[in-house]
């Protein structure tokens, strides 16, 4: 090196530059490590660094290089359905800015819900500088030759999905990006014409995770997701946004308008759908394509296609013969690739929700991408559910009760259902009271007893329904505002009622109509129905209804959605209590006002829903109970005995506990804190109504009649603590002093009852009752919870609450599911 100095002083001091870098026609191109990928954004990605450069157009004169939508989704995800982060899932898109100031270009985040007309840009001006706007990334400029270079790569590897808070809200734990381990796949860097697509390896690594994510991610304590970005080309002008209608089932973008007149709401309402024209010969120019994951098996896969398919009749209702269809996606295609619309297979740890939604202009509502996150466990709970309706005799036969077949016919429908909200339709959780009108609703089972046997004739629907027609004319059929109301006075006319999430989901709504996984026009004899299915299946349960060679401890399993048969079915009929019909009417079209349920249907639904807390029907048979012997327990897996009954007794099945947890669900149908607080304010209205004190009064009296003798006296006595229990806990819930002064007082007379009794159990729940009613003690003596619900519903519960009805449905974003 001192010979090399040397030589080096020699050649300066003669004016000689041989030691400067010599320029070659490689070192001169600042880009000459990269590879140059052209397309909507020219990029050059250094396979070596992973490093990745955007070249973006020249600034206008307020710095602005490029406007696009942005939106991120996960290409691989944790597998856990309780915490979420599901491969597909993600948010539905953005538009960002590429702005330079100075020496910097800033990726800047619109605020697109406060917006004002370009007519006037100083209105504009006041309302952008009057709600922030979030600068989201600083990106170093490379060159600025033709344009603007700059560095994505610290942008691209950030958290822009907010994985790490998302976690540590889900009580997971703590996490940070483990840098060393966090880059770009460059493999999967793609620019297309107006598009650009990148997968970026994203570790998160905690040192004290969660129980969830450290029984799903390999090691227990680092994930390594697989984030993906696309960058789209904003759409052209030739778009015409709809105005959303609330009577229409439409999923909405809302936003405010501060330029509207002033005698105009500023809230605008946009229906989210996908951009469809025809050309002069009248043909689709660009039709809707929905591709099916190739990674499903069969047959599964047909079943999904078949599903899909369905909505090719209510495109040629709504004049689009050719508008839509369904192919198998192309083994090279990149699911999240903003070109495609996909229905992808997501496998968990346990089953859980499927949704659809995707990627939509912010500006207008126009659909770009549909997105479907499928999960694969559904179909074989469903399946587990028919052997323990069927037994498995006939599995894989083809019969009418073939398990399998049955299974198959609901993941149609589901295929149907969550690509329905991929093309702007929201639930319609009336429309299983019109037999099956509608895809949108979610459909229980409709099995009935017939001849002394389970007829599954008419299990579930087959093709779109009558509501499906409408809404989807309605949505995308070329007319005009007149015959657009037209179309819904028909619909009116047709008795196609409509009842959204918000009036349905929650277990305490009043829309005698808004339930799901219910079936019948009339609740009350669709809780009959259920009723009778149950006590059908649990009278021939056993091992005919598990597989040759599989553990007999599994019929705890099957037993579990078996025995909890009725418990969507008590929530329908619920809803006739204090209950109120309802539209979502405009002004104008005479459809507006409610009307409450009248009092002898609420009475006979509550008579029907008492059914379910009588100790006959929440005992179980000996011929049964000596079959439910426990398995190996699994520690590999979080919470591994979720599915089941919780295990009090163990290792003998505790038919008291599930009694318990079942009638905690009927209580939680009977004295939920709106409804409570309704049926009060309708008797005050209307003197004939049922009332909330006469609901108590008939519950008490069936409640705390004398437990009977024997094997079911323990069960008995279980409910009237539940009871009193429930009482509780809506005293404590509860915002309205009526119901907290008439269930104190339901209380006192509960007290009474258990005082002529005299038992030990009845001094007991007395203490309990007095600890309650006592304020200073009832801080330290607090409710007992029921034992936790098992998920048994058709696509399983949170876990953060013992109580859940139903989680959301529209859970394509982070801050959702």
């Amino acid at each position: 090196m001192r010979i090399i100095f040397l030589f080096c002083l020699i050649i300066m001091f003669s004016g000689v530059s041989a030691c400067q870098p010599v320029a070659s026609s490689k070192s001169s191109d600042p880009f000459a490590a990269f590879d140059h990928r052209p397309g909507f954004i020219d990029l050059y990605v250094n396979t070596d660094t992973n490093k990745v450069y955007a070249q973006l157009p020249e600034p206008d004169a307020d710095g602005v290089s490029l406007r696009l939508i942005h939106t991120a989704r996960l290409t691989a995800g944790l597998g856990s359905n309780p915490v979420g982060l599901d491969r597909g899932w993600g948010d539905s898109g953005k538009i960002i800015v590429f702005r330079r100031m100075g020496n910097k270009v800033i990726i800047e985040a619109e605020n697109l819900t406060y917006r004002a007309s370009p007519d006037n840009p100083l209105e504009q001006q006041a309302v952008r500088e009057s709600f922030a706007r979030s600068f989201i990334a600083s990106l170093n400029i490379k060159s600025y030759k033709n344009g603007l270079t700059v560095d994505l790569t610290d942008f691209l590897q950030s958290d822009v999905l907010g994985l790490a808070q998302y976690l540590k809200d889900r009580d997971q734990g703590t996490f940070s990006i483990a840098k060393d381990r966090t880059f770009i796949d460059t493999q999967n860097v793609f620019a297309f014409p107006d598009n650009v697509e990148m997968d970026v390896f994203f570790t998160l690594s905690s040192a004290k995770p969660g129980r969830e994510f450290s029984t799903t991610a390999a090691n227990g304590q680092d994930a390594t997701f697989i984030q993906h970005h696309s960058f789209v080309r904003l759409p052209d002008n030739g778009y015409t946004a709809l105005k959303s209608d609330p009577r229409s089932g439409a999923i909405e973008h809302v936003y405010y308008d501060y330029s509207a007149p002033l005698s105009a709401p500023i809230e605008t309402r946009l229906a989210r759908r996908y951009r469809l024209e025809k050309d002069e010969a009248g043909k689709t120019i660009k039709p809707i394509v929905f591709y099916i994951d190739s990674g499903v098996p069969e047959p599964m896969l047909s079943a999904l296609v078949e599903g899909a398919e369905w909505w090719k009749e209510a495109f040629t209702a709504a004049g689009y013969p050719d508008g839509y269809r369904v192919e198998i996606l192309p083994e090279e295609a990149h699911p999240l690739d903003v070109r495609y619309n996909v229905v992808q297979w997501v496998h968990r740890q346990t089953r859980g929700w499927s949704y659809g939604g995707g990627v939509y202009d912010p500006r207008t509502g126009e659909m770009l991408k549909g997105h479907v996150n499928l999960g694969s466990l559904r179909v074989r709970q469903d399946r587990m559910i028919f052997e323990g309706l069927a037994g498995v005799e006939n599995t894989d036969s083809g019969a009418a009760d073939d398990p399998v077949q049955l299974a198959l016919a609901r993941i149609r429908q589901l295929s149907a259902h969550e690509v329905g909200h991929a093309l702007g339709f929201a639930h319609n959780f009336a429309a299983s009271t019109y037999d099956k009108g509608s895809v949108m609703d979610y459909p229980a089972p409709d099995i009935r007893v017939a001849n002394g046997t389970l007829d599954f004739s008419r299990t579930y629907g087959v093709g779109v329904g009558p509501w499906d027609k409408f809404a989807a004319t309605w949505l995308y059929k070329d007319m005009d505002a007149a015959e657009r109301e037209a179309l819904m006075q028909n619909a009116f006319d047709m008795g196609l009622a409509y009842v959204a999430d918000s009036d349905a989901r929650s277990i305490g709504t009043a829309h005698p109509l808004g339930n799901i996984w219910d079936n019948r026009a009339d609740p009350i004899v669709g809780l009959e129905d259920a009723i009778a299915v149950r006590q059908y299946a649990l009278d021939n349960f056993g091992l005919r209804n598990i597989q040759k060679g599989q553990a007999v401890s599994d019929l705890n399993k099957v037993l579990v959605p078996i025995y909890l048969y009725h418990r969507y079915q008590t929530a329908a009929a619920g809803k006739l209590l204090g209950g109120v019909s309802f539209n979502y009417s405009l002004k104008g079209d005479q459809r507006n006002g409610f009307e409450p349920v009248s009092s002898n249907r609420q009475r006979a639904a509550l008579d029907a829903i008492l059914t379910t807390l009588d100790p006959s029907f929440l005992d179980i048979d000996d011929e049964v109970l000596t079959l439910l012997n426990p398995g190996l327990v699994s520690y590999s897996i979080a919470d591994s005995e979720r599915e089941l009954f919780k295990r009090t007794a163990y290792p003998v099945f505790d038919v008291t506990a599930a009694a318990d947890t079942a009638a905690d669900l009927t209580f939680d149908v009977l004295l939920h804190p709106q409804r409570a607080a309704r049926m009060i304010e309708l008797k005050r209205r209307d003197d004939n109504q049922l009332g909330f004190t006469e609901m108590l009064n008939i519950t008490r009296q069936h409640v705390m009649q004398s437990p009977p003798s024997g094997r079911q006296n323990e069960i008995a006595k279980s409910v009237q603590a539940r009871f009193a229990f429930a009482l509780m806990d809506l005293s404590e819930q509860s915002q309205s002093p009526g119901v907290k002064a008439r269930t104190d007082n339901m209380l006192r007379r509960v007290q009474t009852d258990l005082r002529a009794k005299g038992s030990g159990h009845g001094s007991w729940l007395d203490t309990k009752i007095t600890a309650h009613l006592n304020k200073a003690a009832k801080a330290a003596d607090p409710v007992p919870p029921a034992k936790a619900l098992p998920p048994g519903g058709p696509i399983g519960m949170g876990l953060y609450s013992a109580h859940q009805y139903e989680t959301c449905w529209h859970c394509e974003t982070p801050s959702s599911e």
